[in-house]
């Protein structure tokens, strides 16, 4: 192809390569059937406001999904913290289970976005995904051809399950995921909405395919016999294990277990299939994480008791075994020789570690109470903690511990409440998620990355209580490093001087000083109409 002579680039117009614009273009009638009312055909695409995406998927049907959404992932006090895309969740737990297939159906941008994420954070399997236009979504090809994908997938010899997955464009045009067949070969078919204008947050997210597959596997055992786990079954009554933790913690909490006659259960979200029998097939669950609203419902509906907190610190281990003991009718004195066997040694783990300075700490794991509470039984003040997901029952008793200790405890805290936290208390150290580090850092402020450095580790018990004081002391004693840092960049990379420059930045005051009345005129105008 050349460049047609007719246009000079020099003196501006626009360029071409070939004759391709000047193409007649055609109005055609659509066969395609109406969309409903305000909706539009193509979903309106992932890039659209969430109440307008809200709002279409309850005209297509799926109003009963999100008011599901709503009951168990309570938004309030505003609309949702800022997290990353909530289907990451969900996506890395079907990820990590053995001879479990995933397979995504949304726009495509999310798609590349979940899955770079997902191998980011380790997944070594693929992801399947079913494409769709604006034809096959309205006309509803769209949900023949995930059918047609989980059919061809379905084979026994590599797979126990398939997981299919609607992210928001899918849920807000009605794909109907509970119309695919439950089983087929044997394999079990496993649809969830994950939408990001009806789940907050990835944590939660967790939860949607954990009670998903529960409740599969609820059925499954109400239908009849069921394999046993691989691994086998303990001879002692287990504690199901509510909550994604360091590989250590089940081993300690099962270690803290034994004295009264128990044995720690699957960890839920689980490794394979047949660990969800065994989790069912429990004496209690402890939810160690608190959100896990749609697993504790299975659960309870199997009728197992759940308590709330973890067996962190010398207080919250031994109210947790009281707890766990009463859930499941242990003798007083065994609960006793429990936590005689463990305290006096977490005891001297949090002597041989104290930790000393004020902390703000925020996070979206989950688990940011009960961190909060071991570093006050170390020694720390703990001035704020905020967490992105939102109160239930199960963490009211480490809010209210916190609170007791002058702790401001914020449920689906937001950006700007955990920057104001930084900013206001004066914290020694902040311990939160990566805007959060990377604004303290700008300040001069010691700050760890909370998912990374800190859930990271083990908290559980005696070896918990030693984890957490080598690496907060060492970001504390850091303050002066950071001193020298934040003088040696100080003003770079920021306002005038953000981006690269070969000379002097080229300020403009009078373009800026025009815009700004451009903003006080459109602002008054705007004013005034709210008057009329």
């Amino acid at each position: 192809m050349t460049m047609r002579d007719d246009v000079d680039p020099k003196t501006g117009g626009e360029v071409s390569y070939d004759s391709a614009a000047e193409t007649p273009v055609e109005v055609l009638e659509s066969d395609l059937p109406d969309a409903p009312e305000g909706v539009s055909p193509d979903g309106m695409g992932c890039h659209a406001p969430g109440e307008q995406m809200a709002a279409q998927a309850r005209a297509s049907g799926n109003g009963a999904v999100l008011d599901q959404f709503a009951k168990d992932y309570p938004q309030g006090p505003h609309d949702r913290p800022e997290s990353m895309c909530p289907a990451f969740g969900s996506l890395r737990v079907g990820l990590r289970m053995r001879r479990v297939a995933t397979v995504l159906s949304g726009s495509a941008c999310c798609v590349y976005g979940l899955t770079f994420v997902s191998h980011f954070y380790g997944a070594r399997r693929s992801v399947g995904y079913v494409p769709f236009s604006s034809e096959t979504l309205v006309t509803g090809k769209l949900f023949e051809d995930i059918r047609d994908s989980v059919h061809e997938m379905a084979d026994p010899e590599r797979y126990d399950a398939i997981v299919v997955t609607n992210l928001c464009v899918p849920t807000a045009s009605g794909v109907p995921l509970r119309l695919l067949p439950k089983d087929i070969n044997g394999v079990r078919i496993i649809g969830i909405d994950v939408p990001g204008f009806g789940i907050p947050t990835h944590a939660e997210a967790k939860d949607v395919l954990a009670g998903a597959m529960l409740n599969y596997a609820r059925q499954e055992v109400e239908a009849g016999p069921v394999p046993a786990p691989v691994a086998g079954r303990d001879d002692r009554p287990t504690v199901t294990l509510l909550g994604e933790m360091f590989p250590a913690d089940p081993m300690m909490i099962g270690a803290m277990l034994a004295p009264m006659g128990l044995a720690a259960g699957p960890v839920v979200p689980t490794r394979e299939w047949r660990e969800m029998y065994a989790a069912l097939d429990c004496g209690a669950v402890a939810a160690i994480h608190p959100f896990y609203t749609a697993a504790v419902r299975e659960f309870e509906t199997a009728g197992r008791p759940v308590v709330g907190s973890a067996p962190v610190g010398v207080e919250g281990t031994h109210a947790w075994l009281a707890a766990i003991g009463d859930a499941m009718g242990v003798a007083p004195a065994q609960v006793a020789a429990a936590q005689n066997s463990f305290i006096p040694a977490i005891k001297d783990a949090l002597a041989a570690n104290p930790v000393k300075g004020r902390i703000t700490l925020s996070g979206y794991e989950g688990s940011e109470l009960i961190v909060a509470r071991l570093l006050i039984e170390s020694g720390a003040d703990v001035a704020y903690v905020g967490t992105a997901c939102a109160a239930s029952r199960w963490s009211e008793d480490d809010k209210n511990w916190l609170e007791a200790r002058g702790v401001a405890v914020k449920f689906r805290a937001s950006l700007a409440d955990d920057l104001a936290a930084c900013d206001g208390l004066d914290p020694d150290l902040v311990i939160g998620t990566t805007p959060v580090v990377q604004h303290a850092k700008q300040k001069g402020i010691p700050s760890l990355y909370f998912t990374n450095l800190i859930s990271a580790r083990p908290l559980m018990g005696p070896a918990g209580a030693g984890s957490l004081g080598e690496v907060v002391n060492a970001a504390i004693a850091g303050k002066e490093r950071m001193d020298k840092m934040r003088d040696f960049f100080e003003g770079v990379g920021e306002g005038d001087t953000a981006g690269i420059w070969e000379g002097d930045p080229n300020l403009r005051p009078d373009f800026r000083a025009a815009h700004q009345k451009k903003l006080d005129k459109a602002a008054r105008a705007a004013k005034a109409q709210e008057m009329i």
